[in-house]
């Protein structure tokens, strides 16, 4: 599912570089579902 809006989609990819990185994230999601956020909606 694609983020709603583009604010939200950069939040989750910056979460998703944190998830990488070994980091503790804000939100708690999988890599998966962090990529599914931060993917932009097919055209």
């Amino acid at each position: 599912m694609p983020a709603k809006s583009e604010k939200q989609r950069k939040f989750m990819g910056a979460e998703l570089a944190r998830k990488r990185a070994g980091k503790k994230t804000q939100t708690g999601m999988s890599e998966r579902q962090l990529e599914d956020f931060a993917k932009k909606k097919a055209a």
